[in-house]
């Protein structure tokens, strides 16, 4: 049986850039779609013999916005997947949308080359907030692309949305789950704002134009959040992610489990054979070194030892709401979880962040609230 890895593709155009985005995107550079893809194929199709004793179990098709380019570029890169990777026919593929940027013909080439679940960033229910973080489109723009999307059968969507936005008020949130929930997409994430470097909302935080949220208040979002959607049938598995039953993310668990994945395009980050790795973040040099330099692409490179892996592990395992199979663990890693980090978990059982139940180690209530503080546990 082969073993399975992701591919996670880069798009890195965009319209507009958000406010609060920090991904490696951009606004002015479609003017590269054409070569950006070039090379881009040309990565895919280098790399292909690494992966040759390796199943493709997801796609990811991310940005940027990757809605935002024409699909025919679409279409070639999962051509190429196809052709060169061992992509499984019930494969999960997925691309990243935005409203606004969805039309028929788009939604329809999606939908005939094989993309099964389409992630279409919302963020607010409310115009004022879309406007203030730098959203292009409106509520009426995401509700027709919803709705075009399932009248063209596509029946596994996420929706992102985001709490603690400068100015968004509980009530404003409340709208936004009720609204979102009400309209049944199959997944929602809800993301908590982190005012990040080198974006316009850390350039206006700076220059106290905005504020973060209260923390009191960020709380009373995430509360509500687990309960309202669980109201209308979500589940949560993990601290952003809540699914209907059958609908979990299955690219984004294997970054929760700790598998491989290989990441294409520039800044796309992968993890395989034991190494981290990424691609060169600026997109100019990208294209450059893949179409004249032969692929020398890689501009950052780490092997992960045993113990980090296991560090690995442990953070990203506890992300999930089930936590970590003591079980699994041993057959990954030959031995016992707590008999290396026996003392550390002891230490978060003891101050009720961390509970063992049924074989797994999972985060309380009350450690979801302080994730990262079990999380720098386990970093060395």
């Amino acid at each position: 049986m082969k073993k399975s890895i992701g591919i996670y593709i880069h798009i890195p155009f965009c319209k507009s850039k958000c406010y609060y985005c920090d991904f490696n995107s951009f606004s002015h550079k479609s003017h590269l779609t054409e070569a950006y893809f070039d090379a881009l194929k040309k990565e895919i199709i280098i790399n292909s013999e690494r992966a040759a004793e390796y199943e493709v179990n997801t796609v990811f098709i991310g940005g940027g916005t990757p809605s935002s380019v024409e699909p025919k570029y679409i279409e070639h890169i999962l051509e190429l997947c196809r052709k060169y990777y061992g992509l499984r026919d019930d494969a999960e593929i997925s691309i990243e949308a935005n409203p606004g940027t969805l039309t028929d013909i788009k939604l329809k080439t999606y939908k005939y080359i094989g993309i099964n679940r389409l992630s279409i960033g919302l963020q607010a229910w409310q115009s004022r907030l879309l406007e203030s973080i730098g959203r292009i489109h409106s509520i009426e723009e995401f509700v027709n692309n919803f709705s075009l999307a399932r009248e063209i059968g596509f029946s596994n969507i996420n929706v992102d949305i985001i709490f603690s936005l400068p100015d968004q008020t509980l009530d404003d949130w409340h709208e936004t789950l009720s609204n979102v929930a009400g309209i049944n997409p199959e997944h929602i994430s809800c993301y908590s704002l982190k005012i990040e470097e080198n974006t316009v909302f850390w350039e206006k935080y700076k220059n106290g134009q905005i504020k973060e949220i209260d923390d009191r208040l960020d709380r009373e979002m995430y509360y509500m959040a687990k309960k309202e959607l669980s109201r209308y049938g979500y589940n949560m598995y993990e601290i952003s992610n809540f699914a209907k039953k059958g609908f979990k993310c299955r690219h984004n668990l294997i970054y929760w489990k700790a598998e491989s994945y290989l990441g294409f395009g520039a800044g796309a980050h992968s993890y395989f054979t034991g190494k981290r790795y990424n691609n060169i973040y600026n997109v100019e040099d990208y294209i450059e070194n893949y179409l004249k330099n032969e692929g020398k692409y890689i501009e950052g490179e780490v092997v992960i030892d045993n113990k980090e892996s296991m560090s690995e592990y442990i953070i990203l395992g506890m992300r999930l709401t089930k936590g970590i199979s003591i079980l699994e663990f041993e057959e990954r890693y030959g031995i016992n979880i707590m008999d290396i980090f026996g003392e550390r978990f002891d230490k978060l059982i003891e101050r009720g962040l961390v509970e063992k139940k049924d074989g797994r180690l999972m985060l309380t209530e009350t450690g979801l609230d302080f994730a990262n503080q079990v999380f720098m546990e386990f970093i060395d």
